[in-house]
């Protein structure tokens, strides 16, 4: 048996209280979601009131819907665009390929807060003074903002699942005078479709956690969740608000959960599946 040395075990104490530093906060809003105390930050005792309370209070299932109505749509377009797009790159990548590469890569590094500021008067000119009073809706302007990054993340994850995927059966298909249609969906699509679901599911958690684009795009009526915990935290956080954000870190991880099983369940080893997510 190898001795472990002193450095190892130095190392693997190192990590653990990197990780208990880094998670440490999300377990305890998690404890505080079962306070009964009316503050937040004031532990009274344990009860299960503040989730009750989510279904009491129609700003907050309204908040809720709306992150989640958005969240659905825009993960519907960002896993189309994504799929197109990453199809694209990795199958018909010509002298365009490069600088389509750049153009995704300036979406992903962009600041959202610069996203943000440029979005708002786009949505504004749009609604108002271009006569297209779709974008006056709080719902399209959000699902706009949130398809944005989500699209770029698509492309990534379908263009590495189908460069590591030979082009023998597509080929085959051709030689044997499918149209280019047919070879898509009944032979490139299957191929790729682990990545497109993770790509769609990926897309909903990231809509779901955006709040710099939607606080500046929202419109009176359509409030997403996170832009009313940022307004709430003035009033002073009560117990329900980290409720309902256990709920929503159970949802991202059922969603990751899910990505995780349906790459896992297309052959990809643990390794694959990380090479898969962060598109690399």
């Amino acid at each position: 048996m190898k001795q472990r040395t002193f450095t190892d075990i130095s190392l693997k104490a190192w990590a653990v209280i990197v990780f208990g530093f880094l998670f440490a906060p999300i377990l305890i809003i998690i404890i505080y979601s079962f306070n009964e105390g009316r503050l937040l930050v004031a532990w009274n005792e344990f009860g299960l009131g503040s989730f009750a309370t989510i279904a009491t209070k129609p700003a907050i299932t309204d908040a809720v819907m709306v992150s989640i109505q958005t969240g659905f749509i825009a993960a519907l377009i960002a896993t189309a665009l994504g799929t197109m797009a990453g199809v694209a790159l990795a199958r018909r990548a010509g002298k365009w390929a490069p600088w389509f590469l750049i153009l995704l890569v300036l979406v992903t590094v962009t600041p959202e807060i610069v996203d943000a500021v440029s979005l708002l008067p786009w949505m504004v000119f749009l609604g108002q003074d271009a006569g297209l009073s779709i974008f006056d809706n709080g719902i399209v302007r959000l699902v706009v903002g949130h398809s944005l990054f989500s699209t770029a993340v698509v492309a990534y994850i379908v263009r590495s699942r189908l460069i590591g995927i030979d082009e023998t059966l597509e080929e085959a298909a051709a030689d044997l005078y499918a149209p280019p249609f047919k070879r898509f969906t009944q032979i490139t699509l299957p191929l790729v479709m682990p990545a497109v679901l993770a790509g769609g599911l990926l897309a909903f958690t990231l809509s779901l956690d955006n709040t710099i684009v939607s606080a500046f795009v929202q419109v009176s009526g359509t409030t997403p969740w996170p832009v009313y915990v940022l307004s709430a935290v003035r009033s002073g956080l009560r117990p329900e608000i980290a409720s309902v954000s256990t709920i929503m870190l159970l949802l991202t991880l059922a969603a990751l959960g899910l990505v995780a099983y349906v790459l896992r369940r297309a052959g990809d080893s643990p390794t694959d599946i990380a090479k898969t997510v962060g598109g690399g």
